[in-house]
């Protein structure tokens, strides 16, 4: 079975979110199970591409409107993933550094879904099924259809994945000239409300679509930021997937980016070590509880309510305690967060911006990951705390919902807050702080979660259950 996966992000190439990390990790899985699983992706000016060794495999050019591209597909030439990864390279549109935040990122994808449609043709490459993640490439279960250009794929199943369904890639209908010719009799399956909207266009036209869990999946026929009633509508084709994580990088015993690795049996003292670490480099009381948050500052992440949070956490004698944030995003939200880390100097340390090596360190050494998620379709750091024995504080929607149990429940081992609001997720933390603070109950928590297996062996074989279904 010949399965490409078409995205704008994998790790390490480009990582954004846990967008990045299901690329770098479920094709490496799939293959273990036989399939002939591949990833297609944007070329990024980035240290990957500029330290590592790539086969021009192909060239071709094509016309994007008036303007004519020309682009060359190139094939990462060691397996360092442990599947095949080809980027796309395009002057001018697939060449810049950065993923997103480009005025003309609707160009820029269209431009990456032909020349990967055209590559496919000039070369003669006939997968069983393409796997399309997020709106970046949503058009592309439509020109398989209904383009010209691309009838000989007209058999080619696809499964669309939605990640977010809050970001759909709407553009306006005066874009629809660079599109490859198409039969404008189903001009409709491209238009919601009156726009090009990519991820409708997916969702009306693909084979199947998948959520990154069964929760996401029922939350997006409620509220999908205006697509609701057609997910509703095409419900019998939605499945819920919920992710993996790659257990041979998300590691304790094996992961070389941590001060001192552990495992089940010696986690007390291994992570004590790396809090020891941690707070000696940030000035941090490591004989406190030490909290953590990394992620995007973004609303939907609940990012907004952190400054509040640790106000109200910090200035209550009753949750003595550290904290420590990891992350970037809405500049508000970061201003925030500088002024109350001037408030708590000792007990609140701060770093801006993406380090993937530190955000190993920090699940290491924290005792307790706070995820006061407004919208969660899966979440990832929920699983990689679990993985290293930090008990996840989240509030109960999507995925962390599907992979968190509270403790009050029969082998639960996280805690669930109801409502993205500072008070339920102080109450939350607070919570926590009364297990941590009990060390044998903390030793018995530790020990349930670091038995849970969320590797993505289970989920692998789901896609292909459900590829297989869809090839019958």
């Amino acid at each position: 079975m010949k399965v490409i996966h078409l995205s704008v992000e994998c790790f390490p190439v480009a990582k954004v979110g846990g967008l990045a990390d299901v690329l770098g990790a479920l094709p490496k899985y799939q293959r273990k199970l036989g399939v002939d699983a591949s990833v297609v992706m944007p070329w990024y000016n980035r240290k990957f591409t500029q330290e590592n060794k790539f086969d021009h495999i192909a060239y071709g050019a094509f016309y994007q409107g008036s303007e004519l591209l020309h682009y060359e597909i190139l094939k990462e030439a060691n397996d360092l993933l442990g599947f095949p990864l080809y980027l796309i390279r395009i002057p001018g549109k697939l060449d810049r550094e950065e993923v997103y935040c480009y005025p003309d990122e609707s160009e820029q994808w269209l431009s990456f879904q032909h020349a990967f449609l055209h590559w496919l043709k000039a070369d003669g490459i006939q997968p069983d099924l393409i796997n399309c993640h997020d709106h970046h490439v949503g058009l592309v279960p439509f020109l398989l259809k209904y383009s010209y250009e691309f009838q000989q794929f007209s058999h080619v199943k696809t499964l669309f994945t939605v990640h977010n369904g809050q970001y759909q890639g709407w553009m306006n209908w005066s874009k629809g000239i660079l599109l490859p010719s198409f039969d404008s009799w189903q001009w409709g399956l491209l238009d919601w409300d009156g726009v090009i909207n990519p991820m409708a266009a997916a969702v009306k036209c693909c084979d199947a679509f998948s959520t990154v869990s069964e929760g996401y999946l029922k939350e997006l026929f409620i509220e999908a930021n205006g697509l609701q009633s057609l997910f509703s509508s095409e419900s019998q084709k939605g499945y819920g997937i919920v992710n993996g994580i790659d257990t041979d990088y998300w590691n304790p015993q094996l992961d070389t980016l941590i001060d001192s690795n552990y495992n089940l049996n010696t986690v007390e003292k291994g992570k004590s070590q790396n809090k020891k670490s941690l707070c000696e480099q940030y000035k941090l009381d490591p004989s406190l509880p030490l909290m953590s948050f990394i992620g995007r500052f973004a609303i939907e992440k609940g990012a907004d309510l952190l400054a509040e949070i640790i106000d109200q956490l910090l200035g209550n004698i009753k949750s003595k305690m550290s904290i420590f944030i990891l992350g970037s995003g809405d500049q508000d939200i970061q201003d925030a967060l500088q002024q109350i880390l001037e408030k708590y100097p000792k007990q609140l340390a701060v770093y801006f911006g993406y380090n993937e090596s530190l955000a190993h360190q920090v699940y290491a050494a924290t005792d307790l990951l706070l995820m006061p998620s407004r919208v969660e379709p899966c979440g990832l750091n929920q699983l990689y705390a679990l993985q290293y024995g930090t008990i996840p504080v989240v509030r109960g929607i999507g995925g962390l919902k599907d992979t968190v149990i509270d403790v009050q429940e029969t082998g639960g081992y996280g805690i669930v807050f109801p409502e993205a609001h500072v008070e339920d997720a102080v109450q939350g933390v607070i919570r926590t702080l009364e297990i941590v603070n009990q060390v044998d109950l903390l030793s018995e928590i530790r020990q349930r979660e670091m038995h849970l297996d969320f590797s993505w062996n289970k989920s692998a074989q789901k896609y292909l259950d459900l590829y297989t279904k869809l090839l019958k």
